[in-house]
Order: structure tokens, then sequence, then C-alpha cells
């Protein structure tokens, strides 16, 4: 087994759990932290990382693992809520040849509608305004 490099500190999921990057934050508690994407597959598309440093799947302590997907499952459901979403889908990627682009644990949460097909990985920004009002009404149904 191809051993995975290491964590780096400088990754954009660490920047923006540091402050050092922006984010249009949804939630967050003593481990996650939940965010849009700023290159949404889909409308509502969000991100759920692990505060804990972990590059992947790969290497993240299990407890860091089950707290990411215990946020998951809430966000999930408050974006379908949220949007009134036919489904949802979820992914994750680990390593370059898994599809990972960034190197640090990240779930996304892709709100989905019958008939709309996802748009494409990494392709179009996402107005800074949509992704305001598509973050407040994630938070707004997760006190609901």
């Amino acid at each position: 087994m191809t051993q995975t490099a290491a964590y780096d500190d400088e990754n954009i999921f660490a920047k923006i759990l540091a402050g050092a990057m922006p984010c249009h934050k949804i939630f967050e508690d003593e481990n996650t932290f939940a965010f849009m994407d700023i290159m949404p597959r889909g409308t509502g598309h969000c991100l759920v990382i692990p505060k804990a440093r972990a590059r992947n799947i790969l290497d993240v302590e299990v407890g860091d693992l089950a707290k990411v997907m215990e946020t998951v499952q809430k966000l999930s459901r408050a974006v379908m809520k949220a949007f009134d979403a036919d489904g949802v889908t979820i992914q994750q990627f680990n390593e370059p040849a898994g599809g990972q682009v960034v190197f640090h644990l990240h779930v996304h949460i892709i709100p989905r509608f019958e008939g709309v097909k996802l748009g494409p990985p990494a392709s179009v920004m996402e107005e800074p305004e949509t992704l305001k009002a598509n973050a407040e009404k994630i938070r707004q149904a997760l006190t609901d």
C-alpha cells in the first residue's frame, strides 16, 4: 500500500479554519465546520470538514470521522428542507487518483432535484451574494 503524503497546514481549508481565508459559513461546532462550496455543482452545494488536521479518510482519526458524518447528516437534512430538494448526493474523494484536489478531509453535500444534472466539478465560481443567500437558507433550516 502506498503511504499518503503528510498533511499540509497551508491548504485552503486549513486557512479557512484559521480565519485567514473568507467563506460563507453555515455551521460550526467543537469538531466540525461547514461552509458553501464556491464552485458548486448544484444549488446549495456545501462542504463539511473536521477541525482536526486530516488529509483525507485514510488518515483521519475514527472519532473525528464520526463527528464529520454526524454533521454531514445534520446538513443533509437541512439542505433538503432549505431547497425543497428531491434527494441529496454525498461525495468524498481521497488522493489525486481518487479525485481529491484540496488535501484536507471534506465531504460534499449537494441537494438534488429530479431531472437536474450535476454541474461539472470546479467549473464556475458562484456569485458571493448567491452563496450568502444559500448559506442563510441552510442556517434557517437548521434552526426550524
